[in-house]
């Protein structure tokens, strides 16, 4: 289906949708929200793109693999969770915060990098999973 209603909706959508998820995101450790729903909203952005003008136009607006997003991910989450116990023998996965909040994001801490962590695995596993699916139909 590719109306030119929806060619044009999507170019709009897109990165409304995109600031939405980070938004999303950063709300997420003080209300509803935070990586993993801000990582659907993301990838849902760019398959309402793929739909609308093509899987090989969204591929090239990533510009890299999605499946490259996952071990960035991990890793991040992972290296949140283990930053207590390497600096300050606290356990695993011990909240660390920036003792001044930011003017716009608020207050930081390990918990945002484990949201953000998680919001790249979503995106990545999801992206990968429906391209693929795409490619093979």
């Amino acid at each position: 289906m590719k109306t030119l209603i929806l060619k044009t909706a999507s170019n709009y959508l897109l990165p409304v949708l995109l600031v939405f998820s980070v938004f999303i995101l950063l709300r997420g450790h003080y209300l509803p929200g935070g990586g993993f729903v801000g990582g659907l909203i993301a990838a849902i952005a760019f398959v309402l793109h793929a739909f609308a003008n093509g899987l090989a136009k969204a591929k090239d607006l990533l510009k890299i693999h999605p499946g490259f997003l996952m071990p960035i991910g991990l890793a991040l989450a992972f290296l949140s969770g283990v930053a207590p116990v390497i600096g300050l023998d606290d356990p695993f996965m011990t909240g660390l915060w920036f003792p001044d909040p930011f003017p716009v994001i608020g207050n930081v801490g390990s918990a945002l990098f484990f949201d953000i962590g998680v919001y790249l695995v979503v995106v990545g596993v999801t992206l990968t999973i429906i391209f693929t699916i795409s490619e093979s139909a």
